[in-house]
């Protein structure tokens, strides 16, 4: 039956009913008209599915499925026909396990690199991004399963995420914090999208009608329904009025009641309503179908256990090499706890139990390395720390080389709250020292969600980013050692020296995040602003080498450039590269970065291979959005196109001229200080904006008058002023850690979130012990003692 047909059969309150979900992981069905609830289950990197009934946190036991390696480390591969795959795989987990959404990719900016979450997300740069998320909702829909675009839109920090506001200018906006999940929606069309819990602009992502109806659905096409993030719901009629479709979790009536209640009222237009429910009809009667069709289906562990392997193994970044390959007959010392028991994905809500595990240690000494082991550091942080160290330095001076699995243990990035610093583990770093002083014939090996700084760099010849490499990741790191991998990844974000030469090092974390660096974050800044990094966007070595040639450029009608050009490789062994294009405006009348990436691609060529590259770019390649004219601009001139193996490793230069559209004006007012000159701004170490500038770019003030009394948005932190809010709040934490149940992980990350935990998040949290009912009557209470 189709889904209009199935709309004119409901009554007003089961249109409403479809509009939440049942509880926590399905949605409500439509019994009396064969409409079966269908489920959606959390991913990204994998499927993480509870085994038994859900429960108010989604936190039970979860079924076995594939670990593949989480958004930070496949970014590192730049290859969209492998993201495309490994999308497949985990849309035929999801066939066999019935689930008819899966909660993923995210796909937001990788601002800073303190980022608790920064392991779910691809890259600092919006095209990568969007590519590769593209690619992998592709993948997983080619199966019939739906996927859910996350998390939408500027929700780039972890600390206060619930209640956040972020205050960005119509510019960095678009050109950083929308453009990647623009790309998405436009090419790959996901089923859903999710909506954040932050406000932008002051205006809470589920009831901003700019962002889920006039951007996404009007301007992009946007077909799907917007879903909720798990809690974020505010005000439920204005966020249907928004283009808010699905609120989720369920198991609640109270915000059914209230859209029932405001369309027999007037407050709410029936169609509206009519609107969102024959989406949410849409996806639900597409899911049944797909099910159907796949009933009975098994998918190939095996098979998806070598996909992740192979993902991790394409996806590692050399960093930098003097040593590797080793061949298995040299003697090695293997040190580091990760190398036994490896950190392999991130910590929170995306967490999945694995189907098998691999680690380095079994899988070296399974091809044929002679090797000792010493752990060097305690995963616990238990144990006599320097006699750990001494041992491995010991080890290390006994033999050829030494590999040292070094990195970032969970309680260091997490969902739920953020880092403080760049740094490894202390541990960690004084045994890298100590080992590189035994043997200088040392490779470190870095497991991490993010960058790190390395003060040791200069004192080790290798360093390979292996980022978090799934289930499959042991074995992959073996190949790449031994050279049966030859490793080709690319950094997706720039690892800057120190966190103070980051852009929004002054202006990240807070309950109010204001963008001051706009457009110049990343790879965007450093390079704008002449800053030295450690490692730059874009930037892995190989194995083989290879030499870039013969650049092409040519205008095509309609206005495409194409630029074509000729990889060769030049080395002794097969491997892959990634080239990438930039394009650069040398003389633009308006603030723009120096460069920004506007191509890549992946290819595999065997030893003396040569291969024309081609790549075409339409006008948007060379436009900046120009928020007095509400459209994408491209300023006349001459353009650069460079081509590289980074963003600073540039291999080939060329000069195309466009023709302007006519927008092309300088801004009113007049650019201010520091936007006009990113290197003078720079100068003095971190990177500054007054107010003035910032109100200047925002055009409006900063200063909110900030709400009185207290309301469903006031947090824990909030209320503990007060006699009956202290309490609360006691009783809240005591409740969540008897839900923790020991789960240390998890329990770290709601205890960082308890304080900034809203209000309106209580009766999810607390399920059946505090109805929105009660709630409205606490904040009643609150409000009266405090008078």
């Amino acid at each position: 039956m189709k889904a209009e047909e199935l709309l004119r059969q409901l009554s007003l309150e089961e249109k409403a009913s479809l509009c939440s979900g049942r509880d926590f992981w399905t949605l409500k069905g439509i019994e009396r008209l064969g409409i079966a609830p269908v489920m959606v289950t959390d991913g990204p990197h994998g499927l993480r599915k509870q085994a038994g009934a859900s429960d108010q946190l989604g936190l039970n036991e979860s079924i076995a499925a594939t670990c593949f390696p989480p958004a930070c480390t496949t970014a590192c591969s730049f290859d969209r026909s492998l993201l495309y795959k490994i999308g497949e795989a985990i849309g035929e987990e999801c066939l066999q396990e019935q689930v008819a959404v899966i909660l993923g990719p995210g796909l937001n900016i990788k601002r800073s690199p303190l980022c608790g979450r920064n392991f779910e997300y691809f890259s600092e740069d919006p095209l990568l991004s969007g590519e590769l998320a593209a690619a992998i909702i592709e993948g997983v829909q080619s199966k019939g399963v739906g996927t859910s675009l996350k998390h939408y839109a500027a929700n780039n920090q972890e600390t206060a995420r619930l209640v956040s506001d972020s205050i960005i200018d119509e510019r960095a906006l678009r050109e950083l914090y929308l453009a990647g999940f623009e790309r998405a929606v436009v090419k790959a069309q996901p089923w859903t999208v999710m909506c954040s819990y932050n406000l932008i602009n002051g205006v809470y992502a589920a009831e901003n009608k700019k962002l889920l109806n006039d951007v996404l659905r009007s301007e992009w096409g946007f077909a799907g329904l917007v879903i909720t993030d798990w809690g974020a719901t505010v005000d439920r009629v204005a966020g249907l009025w928004a283009g808010l479709d699905l609120e989720m979790p369920g198991g609640d009536p109270f915000h059914d009641m209230q859209i029932v209640q405001a369309v027999q009222s007037g407050a709410l237009d029936e169609k509206v309503l009519d609107a969102s429910a024959l989406r949410i009809l849409r996806l639900m009667v597409k899911a049944i179908e797909t099910q159907e069709k796949a009933a009975g289906f098994r998918y190939n562990a095996d098979a998806h256990h070598a996909l992740a392997q192979k993902a991790a193994g394409e996806s590692a970044v050399l960093l930098q090499n003097g040593i590797l390959p080793l061949p298995p007959s040299a003697s090695v010392a293997v040190i580091g706890a990760f190398a036994k028991s490896p950190r392999y994905q991130g910590a929170g809500s995306s967490k999945i139990k694995p189907t098998m595990i691999d680690n380095a240690w079994d899988a070296l000494i399974a091809a044929g390395f002679n090797a000792g082991y010493a752990a060097g550091y305690a995963l616990n942080g238990e144990g006599d720390e320097e006699a750990l160290i001494q041992e491995a330095a010991a080890l290390a001076a006994s033999k050829d080389a030494a590999l040292v699995f070094a990195g970032l243990p969970d309680e260091y990035e997490s969902e739920g709250f953020d880092r403080t610093a760049m740094d490894l583990p202390a541990s960690h770093n004084r045994l890298i020292e100590a080992v590189a002083a035994a043997n200088p014939n040392t490779a470190v090996i870095l497991q991490l969600g993010s960058p790190v700084r390395l003060p040791w760099r200069d004192k080790v010849p290798t360093i390979l980013a292996a980022y978090l490499g799934g289930q499959g990741g042991g074995k992959a790191l073996a190949d790449i050692i031994s050279g049966a991998i030859n490793p080709g990844g690319k950094l997706p974000e720039t690892w800057p020296l120190a966190l103070e030469d980051t852009p929004c090092c002054r202006y990240f974390g807070g309950r109010r995040t204001e963008y001051r660096e706009s457009i110049f974050s990343g790879y965007r800044y450093y390079r704008s602003a002449g800053k030295a990094v450690a490692f730059p966007f874009g930037h892995g070595l190989s194995y083989a080498s290879f030499s870039y040639s013969g650049l092409c450029l040519r205008q095509n009608p309609g206005g495409e450039i194409e630029a074509a050009f000729t990889l060769t490789n030049t080395g002794k062994c097969g491997g892959a590269e990634a080239p990438q294009l930039y394009v650069s405006k040398p003389a633009s009348r308006v603030y723009r970065p120096e460069t920004e990436l506007r191509e890549f691609t992946k290819v595999f060529l065997h030893s003396g291979e040569s291969k024309t590259i081609t790549f075409k770019l339409e006008r948007r390649a060379f436009s900046y959005y120009h928020p007095a004219a509400a459209a994408w601009t491209a300023e006349g001139g001459d353009y650069e196109i460079r081509i590289g193996a980074s963003s600073e490793d540039i291999r080939l230069r060329g000069t195309v001229s466009i023709e302007g559209d006519g927008r092309e004006t300088v801004q009113k007012p007049a650019t201010p200080f520091p936007y006009s000159d990113i290197k003078a701004a720079a100068q003095d170490g971190k990177f500054t904006v007054d107010d003035a500038a910032f109100e200047a770019l925002l055009g409006r003030p900063l200063a909110e008058k900030a709400p009185a009394g207290f309301s469903i948005n006031s947090t824990l932190r909030d209320i503990q002023g007060t006699p009956e809010g202290s309490a609360v709040y006691a009783q809240v934490k005591q409740s969540m850690e008897i839900m923790m149940g020991g789960n240390s992980d998890i329990q770290k990350m709601f205890e960082a979130m308890l304080d900034d935990m809203p209000l309106r998040m209580l009766p999810m949290m607390s399920r059946n012990q505090m109805s929105f009912p009660m709630l409205e009557e606490l904040i009643a209470s609150l409000n009266n003692s405090a008078r």
